[in-house]
C-alpha cells in the first residue's frame, strides 16, 4: 500500500509529475475542444497537479480523494491560488456511495491502477455523469509489476483491450486509447520506460 498521507507534502516538488499532469491535460483538451462548459471531476486528484492544469480551460473543477495528506495539501493550494470553482471532496468510490453530484467530465491521472474492482468504479463514473458526459483516464499500459514493485498490491498496468471491454460494460460508447506520454524510471539499475494511456468514452 502506497501512504499517499505521508507523500503529500513533496507531491508537487517533483517536476516530473507536474509534467505529466501539465501534458494530459493537454491531451484532454485535444480530445475535447467544449472543454470551457463542463464541471469536471477529477477522481484520485492527490494534490491536485491535474486539476489545477485543466482549471482555466473548463467550468469548474472538483477535486476527490481518499487521502486526508493529500486533501490538506490541495486546500491549502486551492486557498493559496486564489482561483474559483475548484472543490476538494473526500471521496473513496471503492466504499462510499455515488454523491449527488453530477458532472460532465471525469478525469484520472495514474490514480485507476490503484483500484482495486475496475469495473466497478468505472460504473461509478457512469452514475455520475450526466447526458454526454464523458471519461478521460491516464494509467500505465500493462506492465511486469516493477513501476511500483512487487510488495505493492496495485493493478500491474492495464491490457487496453480489457479495459476497453470494462469500460463498454459500464454504458460508454467510444472507447479511444492514445499513448499521451512515458514514465522513465531506472530498474535494478536500469531505465526502464513505461507508456501512460488515455481512454476517453461517452456515457451512453
Amino acid at each position: 500500500m502506497v501512504d499517499f498521507d505521508a507523500l503529500a507534502a513533496t507531491w508537487d516538488a517533483d517536476p516530473q509529475k507536474v509534467g505529466r499532469a501539465r501534458r494530459t491535460a493537454a491531451a484532454i483538451a485535444d480530445q475535447l475542444p467544449d472543454l470551457a462548459r463542463r464541471r469536471v471531476l477529477d477522481y484520485g486528484s492527490g494534490t491536485g497537479l491535474l486539476g489545477f492544469a485543466l482549471r482555466p480551460m473548463v467550468a469548474s473543477v472538483t477535486l476527490a480523494d481518499s487521502s486526508a495528506g493529500m486533501l490538506a495539501e490541495l486546500r491549502r493550494k486551492i486557498a493559496a491560488s486564489g482561483l474559483d470553482e475548484m472543490t476538494p471532496l473526500k471521496l473513496d468510490l471503492t466504499s462510499d456511495p455515488v454523491p449527488p453530484e453530477r458532472f460532465d467530465l471525469i478525469c484520472s491521472l495514474m490514480a485507476l491502477h490503484h483500484v482495486p474492482d475496475t469495473a466497478r468504479l468505472l460504473r461509478a463514473f457512469r452514475d455520475m455523469l450526466g447526458s454526454g458526459g464523458m471519461i478521460s483516464l491516464a494509467d500505465l499500459d500493462r506492465e511486469d509489476g516493477s513501476f511500483h514493485g512487487a510488495d505493492v498490491d496495485v493493478h500491474h498496468g492495464f491490457d487496453r483491450a480489457i479495459l476497453a471491454q470494462q469500460v463498454a460494460g459500464a454504458g460508454f460508447q467510444a472507447v479511444h486509447f492514445e499513448t499521451v506520454l512515458e514514465i522513465e524510471r531506472e530498474v535494478a539499475g536500469v531505465a526502464k520506460r513505461y507508456p501512460v494511456f488515455l481512454v476517453t468514452a461517452r456515457a451512453g
